[in-house]
């Protein structure tokens, strides 16, 4: 172990380097003696001395390589040579060579949680554009034996192998010998080139934004051997730990490619590399723990790459293969295309005994935004499936029904349809095959010659059926399979494995439901190029994020079928969104950096094309639940009846006025129905105007309101915010009574009053010009000003004053409403008040667009001026059936009771990580109206908006729909349907959690 301390380097770094040197502090190295120097003016450098025992000409090796990156690269974050190398002359390092080089910032990829997509294809570029940089570099020391080539990789496993454990000694051995023939062979053809040859999470560094290598460091294995064992290190390294090592590994193949395309030989032995370099590691650690049997460490560093060996062995290689093969743009089996091509061109006799494409079909939607499943309560109501084929048989007189190829399905979307093998935690969604509903019993036939490979009678999972395995061969020679599901059992008699099947042949008979676990008679029909390791249980469903792999691995079979689906399949994301920025207009925003495809919504829960689940946790508008029943039926059954205006008198329009009033306190006895929160605070200021002959009006910092041009010129969130032109005139802002970060805070015994007070300032400033305000309007609880609940009393004395002075109170409910805050059904009755006008929006109609304004009959006879007040849509039959239905909902499945408890234990789950995480600063709200904030500085209580991004976008890349709000956009909002469940805040926290762990 060296005995140089950070005062020798100091004066190392002074006496032989001529450096000026305030101090020094030591930094990791496995060999060298590496310390950071802080130079004056703050500049910072590194001192790397090597050991005694270093070979000069490879530190000659590295100092060249940097100079030559420095000349060829520049733009590359790779350390630059300041001095050296020089022998050194000082007593406790003499005859050691010392260099500087320059300090790169970042924090080692180690380091760093999560390792993100951007991140990982970051870190690929960067070492593509490296490999590509070095091309042209040449140094004698270059071709240098050292046991972490990989080229020299079988050799030292075989070297060391017996130094591994007896339990996993076996494996290593078989893998040796399984791998040499293929192996061996492709190091003697590979392309060459000068690598790093060390990407480790600790020579990797990484930007402040945690999205982007900010530099590699460490050159110290730098050498030429085969180049794509950069590639293959990087991969090792980026992949262990990963829940899904495979699709994080993609992301560092594309980066890669993207600089420094790779050679599809290369691509096909990136898997093999990569166990190797980890079979590498742990012999390499191996017989370092038997030299030094106290290390506790080197078994500890050993049990990742253990972790990701035995990962990788339940993976098949040709998946693997495929996934990186496709990354790099190939085809991901690679005789995929040659079959499809076959397939095209050959004449397949009938699937299923008759000619499909001369009778008359129909082709069913199962997608995750079906309109048919729209009516089923669970999607995997298999009895339900039956009668809406038939349903559509009948209407259609079609005599078969199809259900599409790749074709996302929420039916798969359950835990028993993980991907065992492939990925670990995404649901398989996406159909890879074709279904052919017909009745049970009729023949299935083979559509071309071939053999039977395998089949099974008790299928696992079972809910597949009886299946049979064929194998057939194209005219050139490439083999692949077909898969019949759903047969009956007793139609396998007499099958044998090997057996000779004629085009045409029948090999079964479609079961029932009854063998089928539920299903509708139905052939399952597939076509495999590779059968991945697998027989009879070959998935017959895939994963979204490797799509465009399973479409290779299983191409659509419609040519055998005879048949063409119709439909035009649905624009990926990224085309969707070209397209809305078309079509829509550019000031129209989108959520999140990868924005979401959403198609379907249940409960707290919405899902997007892929039928991956989110939950829902800023969907204020649909209050009662996404898509519920009795809300939905509601409005159907009275959409077929009627929707008309309100010019004619109709019973559904009063008795939901009346219910609504009867949840209101009096005297608010009067109602009127419009279509959105903004139609509702227009008219309510038009009641005030009427009442008090005035137009001024009082608002609060922080208040929005909608989206006219009068409500825009009133919403301080607006009209003070990018492309805001400021108050309109009439329009006075309170500050936002904010008891965290607003002029005053809590702690103070007179802050409610103290805030009420700026009420009668403004008060005073208009009697002095001879004007009296007309309204005072405020949301009971700030929501775009960041969740911010006004202390106790606050509303009162504003209310007080106002009203003082000729003015009356609206209290903007559009987003507190309807029992949200649980304690009461309005949030202004938590301030012991009583507005002259309320308005209501947003949950009223659990989506629909439908909005009321609740005020006095006093209020509602001075508006009664002999101009009508006509609103189209407002109050028709249809919003209304809705509204009724929504209260109903709210009263008889007690929500509001619900919102209170769980928004309770919600708020407690919070409170607790505000505990243990100083970045949040403020936990606020009531019922599930709730919010945090986030601050770089909890003393200084200074808003971090970026960490609030960060955790809105990681909450999306985990499967919950977060959303920032406040004036600087640092608060994060929780605003669920009402149906959002104690489970639900669990998994809320318990994300969050992870999340700022590893922030």
């Amino acid at each position: 172990m060296s005995t140089l301390q950070e005062t020798d380097a100091v004066r190392i770094a002074r006496e032989e380097l001529d450096r000026s040197v305030i101090e020094a502090r030591r930094l990791p190295g496995e060999r060298d003696d590496n310390f950071v120097l802080l130079e004056p003016g703050g500049a910072k450098c590194v001192l790397k001395i090597a050991p005694r025992d270093d070979d000069p000409a490879e530190l000659e090796l590295q100092h060249a390589a940097l100079e030559h990156l420095a000349e060829h690269a520049p733009h590359l974050a790779v350390p630059k040579c300041l001095a050296g190398p020089v022998t050194l002359q000082d007593p406790l390092a003499k005859g050691r060579r010392a260099r500087l080089t320059g300090w790169l910032e970042g924090r080692p990829l180690g380091m760093v949680q999560p390792h993100g997509k951007a991140l990982l294809a970051s870190l690929g570029r960067m070492l593509g554009e490296l490999d590509v940089a070095l091309e042209g570099f040449a140094h004698p020391a270059q071709n240098r034996v050292l046991k972490w080539d990989l080229a020299c990789g079988l050799a030292v496993i075989a070297e060391r192998v017996g130094d591994v454990e007896a339990a996993r000694r076996e494996g290593v051995e078989n893998w040796l010998t399984h791998s040499r023939d293929r192996l061996v062979p492709f190091f003697e053809r590979a392309r060459r080139g000068v690598v790093h040859n060390d990407a480790n999470d600790y020579n990797v560094l990484v930007g402040r934004d945690g999205e982007r290598v900010s530099g590699l460091i460490d050159f110290g294995d730098l050498l030429e051997t085969a180049r794509i064992s950069e590639l293959a290190i990087a991969l090792a390294y980026a992949m262990l730990g990963k829940p899904e090592p495979l699709l994080a590994g993609r992301e560092v193949v594309r980066g890669y490619h993207s600089a420094s395309p790779v050679e599809e030989d290369e691509a096909d032995h990136l898997i093999d590399l990569v166990r190797l370099r980890l079979l590498v590691s742990v012999c390499n650690s191996a017989r370092e723990r038997r030299r030094h049997p106290d290390n506790e460490y080197l078994a500890i560093s050993e049990a990742p790459a253990w972790a990701l060996l035995d990962r990788l062995r339940d993976v098949p290689d040709a998946w693997s293969t495929a996934v990186f093969r496709e990354a790099c743009g190939y085809e991901p089996i690679a005789r995929s295309s040659r079959i499809r091509e076959w397939l095209r061109s050959t004449a397949p006799a009938s699937v299923v005994g008759e000619d499909l494409p001369a009778q008359p079909s129909v082709w069913i939607d199962l997608s995750v935004g079906s309109a048919d499943l729209a009516a089923l309560s669970d999607d995997r109501d298999l009895e339900a499936w039956s009668e809406m084929i038939r349903r559509r048989l009948q209407e259609t007189g079609a005599r078969i029904a199809f259900g599409r190829y790749d074709e996302p399905r929420l039916a798969y979307a359950t835990d028993a349809f993980r991907q065992p093998g492939f990925e670990i935690d995404e649901l398989r969604t996406v159909h890879i095959g074709i279904d052919v509903f017909v009745p049970a019993g009729t023949d299935v036939c083979s559509p071309l010659s071939g053999k039977v490979h395998s089949f099974q009678v008790n299928e696992a999972p079972r809910d597949y059926g009886p299946t049979i395995l064929l194998e057939h061969t194209t005219d050139g020679g490439d083999p692949f399979w077909t898969l019949y599901g759903h047969l009956s059992a007793s139609s396998l008699e007499g099958l044998s494995v090997g057996q000779v099947i004629e085009a045409g042949q029948r090999i079964a008979h479609i079961g029932d439901a009854s063998e089928n676990g539920g299903w509708p008679p139905h052939l399952h029909f597939q076509v495999m190029t590779d059968l991945l390791g697998k027989s009879g249980d070959f998935p017959g469903v895939g994963t979204a994020s490797t799509r465009d792999v399973w479409r290779s691995v299983c191409p659509d079979p419609s040519a055998l079928l005879g048949i063409g689906d119709p439909l035009e399949k649905a624009s990926d994301v990224a085309g969707l969104e070209q397209r809305r920025g078309s079509v829509l207009g550019p000031s129209l925003s989108l959520s999140y950096r990868e924005p979401l495809h959403i198609v379907k919504g249940r409960g707290a829960w919405l899902f997007d094309v892929t039928g991956q689940p989110f939950l829902d946790t800023v969907n204020n508008v649909c209050h009662v639940g996404h898509c519920h029943r009795r809300v939905v039926a509601a409005g159907q059954r009275q959409m077929a009846v009627l929707n008309t205006n309100t010019r004619y008198l109709h019973e559904t329009i009063l008795r939901y006025g009346e219910k609504l009033l009867a949840k209101l306190p009096d005297p608010l006895e009067v109602v009127f129905f419009v279509c959105s929160g903004s139609e509702a605070n227009e008219l309510a200021l038009r009641l005030a105007e009427a009442k008090t002959g005035a137009r001024d009006v009082i608002v609060l910092e922080g208040g929005y309101h909608g989206n006219t041009g009068r409500l825009v010129e009133l919403s301080h969130y607006k009209y003070s915010g990018a492309g805001g032109r400021g108050a309109g005139e009439g329009v006075h802002a309170l500050p936002m009574p904010d008891p965290y970060r607003g002029r005053i805070r809590e702690g103070d015994p007179e802050i409610a009053a103290k805030y009420a007070a700026f009420a009668g300032e403004v008060i005073d400033e208009l009697l002095a010009l001879g004007r009296r305000p007309s309204a005072f309007l405020g949301e009971s609880i700030l929501s775009c000003g960041g969740q911010i609940d006004p202390p106790e009393g606050y509303l009162e004395a504003v209310y007080r004053t106002v009203r003082g002075a000729g003015g009356v109170c609206i209290a903007d409910e559009v987003q507190t409403g309807f029992g949200r805050v649980g304690t009461h059904f309005w949030a202004f009755e938590r301030q012991r008040v009583v507005p002259d006008i309320v308005t209501m929006g947003k949950p009223i109609g659990n989506g629909h667009p439908l909005a009321a304004v609740a005020t006095t009959r006093e209020i509602a006879a001075a508006f009664a001026s002999g101009m009508e007040y006509f609103n189209t849509y407002g109050g028709n039959p249809v919003s209304c059936a809705i509204g009724e239905a929504v209260l109903d909902v709210i009263d008889e499945e007690g929500l509001q009771r619900h919102a209170l408890e769980v928004g309770r234990e919600l708020e407690a789950g919070l409170r607790a990580l505000q505990g243990r995480f100083e970045q949040i600063g403020d936990v606020r709200g009531a019922g599930l109206f709730l919010g945090f904030e986030l601050v770089e500085d909890p003393s200084e209580r200074t808003p971090n908006a970026a960490l609030a991004t960060r955790i809105a976008n990681r909450m999306r890349e985990l499967g919950i729909l977060a959303s920032t709000d406040g004036p600087e956009h640092d608060v994060i909002k929780i605003k669920p349907p009402l149906v959002f469940s104690r489970e639900h805040a669990m998994t809320y926290c318990e994300v969050l959690e992870k999340i700022l762990t590893e922030q």
